[in-house]
Formats: structure tokens, sequence, C-alpha cells
């Protein structure tokens, strides 16, 4: 394994590792999100230009749109979050208080 491959995934672990412990805001989970994204959208792009593979140039462009939508739809969650419970808190968004 390259130091290359290994920077990619372990910028994939350190994104999982602080989206499982670091819960409290959700601005900081949506930044956990984008950065494992980010990883795997450079992982991708990467993988298919060392294989040489012109079919699966068009997947790293596929997963970076999904982002973009996610990303937009995470931001409008914590904008309507802020406005209706006054903070980004996790602890309260409450399904059963709907």
């Amino acid at each position: 394994m390259s130091f290359l491959h290994f920077s990619f995934y372990s910028a994939f672990t350190f994104s999982t590792l602080g989206l499982a412990f670091h819960r409290t805001h959700l601005i900081s989970a949506l930044l956990c999100l984008e950065s494992m994204m980010l990883s795997m959208f450079i992982s991708l792009s990467i993988w298919s230009v060392e294989n040489q593979t012109t079919s699966f140039t068009l997947v790293p462009i596929l997963m970076l749109t999904f982002s973009a939508c996610e990303a937009g739809t995470g931001l409008a969650m914590l904008v309507a979050s802020t406005r209706t419970h006054g903070s980004d808190h996790l602890h309260n968004l409450n399904l059963l208080q709907c």
C-alpha cells in the first residue's frame, strides 16, 4: 500500500470516527460526512486513473453530484432546525416530540 492510499484510507477512517464520537452539533456531523465524501471522491478518481479504465471515469463525477445534493439537504436541515429549535445541538432533535 502506498502512502497516497494510506492517507486517503486514514482520512476516511478519521472522518468516520469523528462522525461516531463528536455528535453534539449538526454542523460537525455534516462536516464529517463531507470529508468522507471528499476522500471517497479522490480515491475513486485516483483508482480510475491507475487502472486506466474509461468505463469508470464517470463514477467519481456521479458521486460528487450526490455529495452536493447531500450537502444542500444537510444545510437546509441545519437552517430549519436552527429556526425551530434555536440551536443546532443534536440532542434537541427528537422525533418523538413532533
